[in-house]
């Protein structure tokens, strides 16, 4: 897992476009770091956790087969 720290006025949407290349993965975003899922916009300097997908979850797979 690695950290990232935010820019002000993220959100959760952007950030998971950004780290993985696609904004469906906010809410893998969201369940690494609990503490922080009330927060819809993000000041700058919130570090969040990132964790790694998993090899069915990284696009080799197409979506009816990451289940």
């Amino acid at each position: 897992m690695t950290n990232y720290t935010t820019i002000s006025g993220e959100q959760w949407d952007q950030i998971s476009k950004k780290i993985y290349g696609d904004e469906h993965y906010a809410g893998k975003l969201m369940e690494a770091n609990p503490d922080k899922i009330d927060i819809f916009q993000f000041d700058a300097g919130t570090v969040l956790q990132v964790p790694e997908l998993d090899k069915e979850e990284d696009g080799f797979l197409p979506p009816w087969r990451q289940e």
